[in-house]
């Protein structure tokens, strides 16, 4: 097939012609992003003029910026919380978005305690198809003939309630797996999968990753490319084979799939792939019997180019692990998005992981940005509103916290993500992920924040009274080399009765105390997805953490401006704390959890 290639430079020539299409889309979006923004919110202000929400602020069928910056505030999900619940519970007047709302997609920040329900709409999952069917074109520019074998991707569904009034709420990438642009997507051989839909859409967690991990090694090896969503959902996967190898052998040896796949479509799908092969079951026996699982990933999947995992924020934590198991394969992030809103993609996903900047592209929704500065952080306020600046107008090595408005209704909302500007691709700026704002410790998809982790110090602490014991200080981390990973909380107590000190198993049911503190993200990590680990508190001797504190002024702190850090990851601190441990606890049982909302 002849290509003209001249119309996706300067991203290269593309591999076919179906992604020239897609490389023409992304120049054209890039190269006039002031423009497509424009039209994005005149688009999304005409759409919603009659809502509720948009009538307060008096537009008066205004679509113009400025406008629409005057007028309608930055907001928090506080803020829209009162609107959301009326339509979670039944109110299907026009109050955020003039199109019905079609489920709810359940953030990963929190809202005093429960996830955060977004609206969205039937039609933004074109967009955002969109947005998905862009990502293998830009990767087939860096990564040649992946049209010549599989990808193994570890994904799953995830638990889904219902709103008082019907709707469904879950999480994102759930409502993707379940919608119809996923199930009915076009066959495309560059993006071919190992995993059956019904493994990936089987709500049993053990019982997909199961069939998933089959189906991988009998293609062990067609596969070019692995990967999960995040990274620790492929380093949970490694271990998973660690535990389950001896009976996916036997699976093999025999041909017949363990009785413990009692899903029925997973059962007849994998069952039909099944065929006896002792030579693969011998070849996994002699790989996973081994203790040394060093490069296991490309001793099981020897022709496996790449790891197509986010290991950007509190997922880089996972890269070393990875490493080990990889032998250090590239790791590739190509997709920035959430909840709210997609955003974006990598143009360049062959880079350290250290590099991976992110294209924002001007026709998934309406963005703006408040400069950011942690030294003098911006209090909004609706009788002085900062000056938000628009795509088009950001400075190479600023940072910005991110605001979008979408067409499910989200107007001028704060996700609470903080970027920098690392380059540009034609007119549209590149952005490096610093991090969640305000978030503390993350091991999966959970998010906690300082407020959180002192209000589950507070709760567990009430079980020292009976002991007449105090914490002292506390600090904490997350321990990614345990898989899975876990919260790791640091105390130093102050025990003023040494005939009555607390017991082990008060310390233990402090872990618990703590983790039933936790949002139901965590929880739901805990108890659900076993993507959390049992939180552990670990005592430390007295005077440890002014030791830290010498330690920090050593290092040039100022002693009167010096707080003992919530959380911390310097390895010499973390040395430090690790010296002084004297006991170490862990929670005794998983805490509560249901998929039911609280109401």
């Amino acid at each position: 097939m002849t290509v003209d290639s001249t119309i996706s430079s300067p991203l290269g020539p593309p591999a076919c012609e179906k992604d020239a299409k897609a490389l023409h889309f992304i120049q054209n979006m890039t190269r006039n992003t002031d423009s497509v923004q424009v039209n994005v919110l005149a688009e999304i202000l005409t759409q919603n003029a009659d809502t509720e929400y948009l009538r307060t602020f008096h537009l008066d069928g205004a679509t113009d910026r400025d406008t629409f910056k005057s007028k309608v505030p930055v907001v928090g999900y506080d803020d829209l919380h009162p609107y959301i619940k009326r339509i979670a519970d039944g109110d299907r007047s026009q109050i955020l978005s003039s199109k019905p709302i079609s489920e709810f997609l359940t953030s990963s920040g929190t809202s005093a305690g429960e996830r955060k329900l977004m609206p969205t709409i039937a039609e933004e999952w074109d967009r955002r198809q969109k947005l998905y069917s862009l990502l293998m074109p830009v990767m087939n520019l860096y990564v040649p003939n992946l049209n010549k074998g599989k990808g193994l991707y570890f994904y799953f569904i995830k638990a889904e309630t219902k709103t008082p009034s019907g709707l469904v709420a879950r999480p994102v990438l759930t409502s993707y797996y379940k919608s119809d642009q996923f199930k009915n997507r076009p066959y495309d051989p560059y993006n071919v999968n190992t995993s059956p839909d019904e493994t990936i859409l089987c709500p049993d967690s053990f019982q997909s990753m199961y069939s998933q991990m089959l189906c991988g090694l009998l293609m062990r090896e067609e596969v070019l490319r692995m990967g999960a969503v995040f990274a620790s959902g492929l380093v949970r996967a490694v271990r998973f084979l660690q535990l389950n190898w001896k009976q996916l052998a036997q699976d093999f040896e025999t041909g017949t799939l363990s009785s413990k796949i009692t899903d029925p479509s997973v059962r007849a799908v994998v069952s039909g792939m099944l065929k006896p092969n002792p030579e693969l079951a011998k070849f996994i026996t002699e790989q996973c019997s081994d203790e040394n699982w060093e490069g296991i990933i490309t001793r099981i999947w020897p022709n496996t180019k790449y790891l197509d995992v986010i290991v950007t924020g509190a997922m880089a934590q996972y890269i070393p692990t990875l490493d080990y198991y990889s032998n250090g394969l590239p790791k590739y992030c190509t997709m920035y998005a959430s909840s709210e809103c997609y955003f974006g993609l990598n143009l360049k996903p062959v880079c350290d992981p250290s590099q991976v900047s992110y294209t924002i592209m001007p026709n998934m929704g309406y963005f703006e940005f408040l400069p950011h500065d942690s030294s003098s952080p911006v209090t909004l306020s609706r009788e002085s509103p900062p000056r938000l600046l628009d795509l088009a107008d950001l400075e190479l090595g600023k940072e910005y916290e991110l605001v979008i408005s979408t067409y499910a209704g989200l107007c001028r909302y704060r996700v609470g993500d903080i970027l920098r500007v690392t380059g540009f691709h034609n007119s549209a700026p590149q952005f490096k992920f610093i991090r969640r704002k305000n978030v503390l410790l993350s091991i999966d998809s959970d998010k906690t924040d300082e407020a959180e982790l002192q209000s589950a110090i507070d709760n567990a602490s009430v079980l020292l009274r009976e002991f007449n014991t105090t914490i002292v200080e506390y600090t904490s981390y997350g321990d990614a080399k345990t898989i899975p990973g876990h919260y790791v909380i640091y105390w130093e107590l102050l025990v003023k009765d040494s005939a009555n000190q607390p017991t082990d198993a008060a310390l233990n049911q402090c872990c618990l105390a703590m983790e039933e503190s936790f949002n139901s993200v965590y929880r739901q990590g805990r108890v659900a997805d076993n993507s959390i680990g049992a939180l552990e508190i670990r005592i430390v001797k007295n005077g440890t953490f002014e030791e830290l504190m010498d330690y920090a002024i050593s290092r040039g702190a100022s002693i009167n401006q010096y707080k003992v850090p919530r959380c911390v990851s310097f390895t010499p601190i973390l040395e430090l704390l690790d010296s002084r441990v004297v006991s170490t606890h862990f929670s005794p049982a998983a805490p509560q959890w249901t998929p039911e909302r609280r109401r």
